[in-house]
């Protein structure tokens, strides 16, 4: 029967052969069988050979452990080779021979032994059975001649201490008086630190007192004797209680020459498993470990768990490492326990309750149910010992290293060394690694950042900020996201945008957020735990798996409905972090995992920065967006209302302002009634665009209206609105303009008297083509006091059309072209027979294709036409 199985896989190179050696013999030390190592070694290391030396593949070996012994299997991928007979040792190859002698070794050392094809790879196997040994006995290393044994006084004495719960010496031997010179009375009932001298044993930080509250403790120190000198001596702690209960510590203690007496076997590699075949040393890292090492950090720590677990024979196995601060420690990686639940999660480092106690030091735990939450990483995981041990880099905590068996009582203080010595060979290789994901994810963050930043500086539009903070959040860094707004200090969160990884659950997301309390919206930055959707995704299973025992009556209880895929995907941790701009709370990011999930600390940072920034970028498109809204609603104050209705007369009008946002600039039209069977109309620019030309724009619109209505003809209303224009002083600014008054006849004709202030002269269209201007040039507006304007009478006949346009007509320019007023003459004379719309249409589709820019000032567009004697 199977109990423990190792593999690995080696490239075809030749350090490969040392580190198959390394790889079998910490294998085997670490389930206890070091009375076949030798030979498994020998087998593995000629096995190892044959593949990637002479085979010139990589070779797989696994190592299965039974009841009995050891099963070890080597297999290449070259199975064309001719495979020798088993039946005739002489076929096997002689002893001088280089190819075949693993078969030879392996008939020899072997308890049984064979050689497998398949397909695609060739496999030897041997099998290693343990010795006999009488019940009870142990092997404790090998048999060494008289000379090589340790040496030690004529009677070896040992010290036998104990200690109370307080550090006070309770009980002195004999032997403690023989050694140090002082009789029980003369200690008995004072603190040990009065005679121990302290200095801390070689690679750990134990002090005195940590060593006496653990329940196995072996190390170096030394006892001051009553002559006053130290005495170095190798102790052995045993911590233990009386009948009563109360806790005590027994101490061993030999002098030092003689620690061999009470120090327990460690079982550290040979020569042969540090040495490569050429001589040099091999990383000790790679000794346990094994060859090629992960290049990844995920992968490494992956394989330093599996390893350890199988070191100690273990059924779980984690890797914490330490936050930047050392203050708490982040779960990154295990096997044997719900990883998906632990991954990331993060527990403090001083004691107290749900903390780690232990991580600064090699603890044993012996029974779990003993203690609870002395590990809270093990809670409700079923394991009942564990031995967990420190990794430091220059006497820094970077992480933590744990095995655990679900059977109480597997592990003592000689475990804790072994995978302390473990620790200690991988610990500078996983800060290093640590540190360059670490360099990896600060520069991807850097670059995440700044991709953000652009994107949203490149929109002003508050629905697309908010759609852009969900995408870049989702799934870089959250399985879903949902963003709440504040619109002021007296409103509640809105939900404004929901976003999930799979489109499919957005609506089941977007009902159960819309169905919770919204979190509240507290400026304190960086990120805070949210429990509500969580805690509404675990009653959302909880009532489902009612439901499907039959217990209706029992789910008809508070809360929302949610399906079991909804309740999944919002199960894991959840996070809100504030959106803070101008010092004041505007929204809330939220970002989510699925079951059972946590966030990376690194991740939360980014995430911070993020919303920083998204913060901001929201705000202003708030701010924006309100600014929008205020111009706009001041712009269309200055545009006139609807057209009115003119008997006998068509009249369109087409209006463009330039700028983005615009919706009046420096040009303007009217058309209004001034009295029945009259109106006046009219068409301007004022000199600039933007919001001050807007101003000019009202002045003028105004001003004509009411003027033309007091009574006032034309070149009387413009001279008043000059005398108005120059009263603005500074803000005033010239302009151009024109001014007419349209009478329609009953004949079916319409008599203009038209005023043209240093305005674009207006063109007519006869019926058969021909377009000549209907008024002359006279002085604009906003320039001199005192203007001399007439008016000219224009009678329009039925099927003429009069054009009225602004100088953005005319001056439409492609590099050093104009369209002008010629231009506008021949665009106009292929409009016979058109309604006045299709007109107004065909000069600004005219205009648009000149010049492939967009324009750059604005235009108006103003075509009056009066119907001939056969349209109805």
């Amino acid at each position: 029967m199977i109990t423990a199985r190792a593999a690995a896989t080696f490239e075809p190179v030749g350090r490969s052969v040392a580190s198959a050696r390394a790889f079998v013999r910490d294998t085997l030390q670490g389930w206890g069988f070091p009375d076949i190592i030798d030979d498994a070694v020998v087998l593995t290391s000629e096995l190892v050979t044959n593949a990637v030396v002479h085979a010139g593949t990589a070779a797989d070996v696994l190592c299965m452990r039974t009841d009995a012994g050891v099963r070890v299997e080597v297999a290449d991928h070259y199975p064309d080779r001719e495979l020798p007979l088993q039946s005739s040792a002489r076929r096997l190859g002689g002893v001088d021979r280089e190819g075949g002698r693993g078969l030879l070794l392996c008939a020899a050392l072997a308890t049984r032994w064979g050689v497998e094809y398949s397909s695609t790879h060739k496999q030897v196997w041997f099998q290693l059975d343990l010795p006999d040994r009488p019940a009870g006995t142990r092997s404790a290393g090998p048999a060494l001649p008289a000379e090589a044994l340790p040496v030690a006084d004529t009677r070896v004495r040992v010290a036998v201490i104990q200690i109370d719960r307080g550090g006070v010496i309770s009980a002195w031997n004999d032997d403690a008086q023989a050694m140090f010179g002082f009789p029980a009375d003369q200690v008995t009932g004072k603190p040990l630190t009065d005679f121990a001298a302290w200095p801390h044993t070689p690679g750990t930080s134990t002090g005195i007192a940590e060593a006496l509250r653990l329940s196995r403790w072996e190390g170096s120190y030394g006892i001051r004797d009553a002559d006053g000198r130290i005495t170095p001596v190798y102790a052995s702690h045993l911590r233990v209680r009386d009948n009563e209960g109360a806790p005590s510590t027994v101490c061993l203690l030999v002098r030092e020459d003689e620690r061999a007496v009470l120090q327990s076997l460690q079982r550290s590699p040979s020569v042969d498993a540090g040495t490569s075949e050429r001589g040099g040393a091999t990383d000790p890292f790679e000794v346990f470990i094994g060859s090629p090492a992960p290049d990844d950090l995920d992968g490494l720590l992956q394989r330093t768990v599996e390893r350890a677990r199988d070191m100690l024979d273990g059924d779980a196995a984690y890797l914490l490492l330490a936050t930047d601060d050392e203050t708490e420690l982040e779960v990154r990686a295990s096997t044997g326990l719900p990883s998906a639940r632990q991954r990331f999660a993060r527990v403090p480092v001083e004691a107290g309750t749900s903390r780690y106690g232990s991580a600064r030091m090699p603890a044993v735990h012996e029974d779990l149910a003993v203690i609870p939450g002395a590990v809270p990483l093990l809670a409700d995981t079923g394991m009942r010992s564990v031995v967990t041990v420190p990794l430091k880099v220059e006497g820094r905590l970077t992480g933590s290293l744990g095995v655990a068996a679900e059977a109480p009582g597997r592990y003592t203080n000689e475990e804790a060394l072994r995978l302390q010595f473990a620790a200690d060979r991988i610990a500078l290789a996983v800060e290093r690694a640590r540190l360059n994901e670490l360099e990896r994810l600060r520069r991807g963050s850097l670059s995440f950042l700044v991709e953000a930043s652009d994107l949203l500086a490149g929109t002003l539009d508050r629905d697309q900020t908010l759609a852009l903070m969900a995408q870049m959040t989702v799934p870089t860094l959250a399985t879903w996201c949902a963003v709440y707004t504040v619109a002021d200090p007296a409103s509640d969160p809105e939900l404004s945008y929901v976003l999930h990884e799979d489109e499919d659950r957005i609506d089941g997301l977007k009902t159960l957020l819309g169905k919770l309390a919204p979190p509240e919206p507290v400026p304190t930055p960086g990120a805070r735990v949210w429990t509500a959707p969580a805690e509404a995704a675990h009653s959302a299973a909880l009532r489902s798996s009612l439901r499907s025992l039959g217990l209706a009556d029992i789910t008809r209880t508070a809360g929302p409905s949610t399906s079991l895929a909804t309740a999944a995907a919002v199960g894991g941790e959840t996070v809100v972090l504030p959106l803070v701009a101008r010092n004041r709370v505007i929204g809330m990011l939220t970002l989510g995992k699925p079951t059972d999930d946590h966030f990376r600390q690194e991740i939360l940072e980014l995430a911070e920065d993020l919303s920083r920034r998204a913060a901001l970028a929201l705000d202003n498109a708030r701010l924006y967006s309100e600014r929008t809204a205020i111009s706009q609603s001041l712009q269309r104050s200055l545009l006139p209302p609807e057209l009115p209705h003119v008997a006998g007369v068509e009249v369109d009008v087409i209006y463009r302002a330039a700028g983005e946002g615009n919706e009046v600039g420096g040009d303007f039209y009217d058309l209004f009634t001034i009295r029945d069977g009259a109106y006046g109309f009219a068409i301007g620019d004022v000199c600039g665009t933007g919001p001050e030309a807007a101003a000019v724009t009202g002045l003028a619109r105004h001003a004509l209206r009411l003027l033309a209505r007091e009574g006032y003809g034309g070149p009387a209303v413009l001279e008043r609105l000059n005398a108005a224009i120059l009263d603005e002083g500074a803000r005033s600014r010239f302009l151009t303009l024109l001014y007419g008054e349209l009478w329609p006849q009953e004949d079916g004709s319409a008599i203009l008297k038209v005023v043209c202030a240093g305005h674009p002269l207006p063109l007519r269209l006869r019926p058969d083509g021909t377009v000549e201007p209907a008024a002359d040039p006279q002085p604009l507006l906003g320039v001199m006091e005192d203007l001399e304007l007439y008016e000219q009478t224009v009678t329009l006949d039925p099927g003429d059309v009069l054009l009225c346009v602004t100088d953005g007509v005319t001056e439409r320019r492609e590099g050093t072209r104009m369209l002008g007023d010629d231009g506008l003459s021949d665009v106009l004379s292929n409009c016979t027979g058109l309604t006045a719309g299709a007109v107004a249409a065909r000069i600004l589709r005219a205009v648009e294709r000149f010049a492939a820019e967009p324009a750059s000032d604005d235009m108006a567009i103003l075509a009056m036409r009066v119907p001939g004697l056969h349209e109805e």
